[in-house]
């Protein structure tokens, strides 16, 4: 049977490194924690660490658990703060799952909303991909889950999708790349070096479609799954990026950027995933309610 004091020890050593820096965090001896360490390796028949000259390095098996323990002690940690807090205090814990390839900004304005509701919330955020965060979905470990597509039909896991919105994209450059690549939009594009999104995005397979039927083969220079990455190579003047209509201010202000061209022939779209089709969570009808009211308002 695993046991909790140990794995405890485990998870503790891994994220500060060293056992010395472990003994100051859980005022131990270094005897006692790496008695226990090695306990719970006889227990598995596995080495969780190995010495790496004088570093203490994870093995392969180490590296496997150690997002499980942190998920629990997580757990654990938010379970303690909800019993210790006062009856009038008592916050709801509103779990968020968001696929890394959802833009930061968008994931800002549609949590928003969470913010401002009556009742005392709690947000937890975890970014991941999406099969992970829909496996932790179907187990109740995240109360929703952001993406740009809906719940995948292969997945035998039970969950309702709705759509937050869609809008055209944008494409933005530094002013002098802008300034080199002058002319109509879009076949200012023709040549042009670009960043896109990597292939895991739904709007990757739209955007080289709508090239191919614009006939123009822009220079990709650069392919991305974090949107906040590409920006910023983007910001450097590295190539000209892509980010959705409904935060082109927003982009032109926060990266000192020039405004190409915009286009609603490809289109984004945002999804909120729950494993309930009726929602009820205070925090997912809020987000739903805010995206249609406020952030989408253009959805047909």
């Amino acid at each position: 049977m695993l046991n909790y004091r140990q794995l405890h020890y485990f998870w503790v050593v891994a994220k500060t490194g060293s056992i010395v820096r472990a003994c100051e965090q859980l005022n131990l001896t270094p005897q006692t924690i790496s008695g226990q360490i090695s306990l719970l390796e006889q227990t598995f028949g596995i080495a969780l660490f190995q010495r790496v000259g004088r570093q203490l390095e994870l093995t392969q098996a180490g590296r496997q658990a150690l997002p499980y323990a942190e998920q629990m002690f997580q757990t654990g940690n938010e379970l303690e703060a909800l019993l210790r807090a006062q009856p009038n205090e008592q916050q709801i814990l509103f779990r968020v799952g968001v696929a890394d390839v959802v833009p930061k900004s968008i994931v800002y304005r549609l949590i928003a909303p969470t913010m401002e509701l009556s009742e005392p919330m709690r947000i937890t955020c975890r970014e991941d991909k999406l099969e992970r965060l829909l496996a932790d979905l179907a187990i109740q470990r995240l109360d929703l889950v952001i993406s740009d597509s809906p719940m995948p039909t292969h997945l035998d896991i039970k969950g309702y999708s709705q759509k937050l919105g869609e809008c055209g994209i944008s494409f933005f450059a530094t002013q002098a790349l802008a300034d080199q690549h002058t002319g109509n939009f879009p076949q200012c594009l023709q040549g042009a070096p670009l960043l896109i999104p990597g292939a895991e995005t739904v709007i990757r397979s739209r955007l080289q479609r709508w090239f191919a039927e614009q006939q123009i083969q822009p220079r990709i220079i650069g392919e991305f799954d974090d949107s906040a990455l590409m920006q910023a190579f983007g910001q450097s003047g590295s190539g000209i990026f892509i980010a959705p209509s409904v935060i082109a201010d927003e982009v032109v202000r926060q990266y000192g950027v020039a405004l190409i061209g915009q286009t609603d022939a490809v289109t984004e779209s945002f999804y909120a995933i729950s494993v309930e089709r009726k929602v009820k969570h205070p925090g997912i009808v809020a987000i739903t309610e805010g995206a249609r009211r406020a952030l989408f308002t253009a959805l047909p």
